[in-house]
């Protein structure tokens, strides 16, 4: 039997998690928060947040250490939990969670699968952010040869915890901050999981707090295409093997 659970990293967005949790309530599943590193104001917020829901498990880092830590120590918890899913989501509100449903729905229809949400824009959305993320998407469908790869950096996604804790133990080296949402995916995808995607609906609030510095956040996201790359080219013959696979399956249905 499937159980699900929450993971939600946290930085910089101590005011909005509240509103995320009380959403999250009626699934009435796990949820995990991960403190990374905030600052005292940002610290308190959440620390009361997890303290008044007692589905809340929280976890703390004294210093930042970024996404893909986050979420990693936060499969490891939902592991020793017993869960079988992770939903990841984004602590800052910009997703609607009504869509959560059907994510939930397909991915116990498909348990083996990895469920990938693509962003449903409304106008709040700034043209650069439409613009740029195509570019990672392309890289990320050649690096893995996948094309169903729909979209690689929304944050609205459901994991089977099974290979995604092979990867942990396996050491497999994922991108610990901006680049993580690409990197695991890519990662999966070289395991041959299946990606099934789904639209989210997505705003951006005039007031809202991005955690992306563009020189350093953007150096760090081409230098993990660049090792990206190198697996691939690693793995290519499994990973031809895997695309053939995928195109008997397209035709067949």
């Amino acid at each position: 039997m499937n159980r699900f659970g929450f993971i939600i990293p946290v930085y910089n967005h101590g005011s909005t998690i509240e509103a995320v949790v009380q959403s999250l309530l009626p699934f009435a599943f796990p949820i995990i928060l991960i403190d990374d590193g905030n600052n005292e104001i940002n610290r308190a917020l959440i620390s009361e947040c997890a303290s008044r829901h007692p589905e809340v498990s929280l976890i703390s880092y004294p210093k930042n250490k970024g996404k893909g830590a986050a979420m990693t120590r936060g499969v490891k918890k939902a592991f020793e939990m017993g869960l079988t899913h992770i939903f990841q989501i984004d602590a800052d509100g910009q997703h609607d969670v009504s869509y959560c449903r059907a994510f939930i729905e397909l991915s116990e229809k498909n348990p083996q699968a990895l469920i990938n949400g693509y962003p449903d824009y409304d106008v709040t959305a700034p043209s650069s952010r439409k613009n740029g993320r195509e570019v990672a998407n392309k890289w990320a469908r050649f690096v893995s040869l996948n094309k169903g790869l729909k979209d690689v950096l929304c944050g609205f996604r459901i994991y089977p915890v099974q290979p995604y804790m092979k990867l942990i133990k396996g050491r497999a080296y994922i991108n610990p901050r901006m680049g993580y949402d690409t990197d695991i995916l890519v990662h999966f995808s070289w395991l041959g999981i299946p990606v099934l995607n789904l639209p989210v609906a997505v705003s951006y609030p005039r007031d809202g707090i991005s955690n992306f510095h563009l020189v350093r956040d953007n150096f760090a996201i081409a230098v993990t295409f660049a090792r990206l790359c190198l697996g691939m080219i690693i793995r290519l013959p499994k990973l031809i093997l895997l695309a053939a696979k995928r195109k008997e399956a397209a035709d067949g249905n």
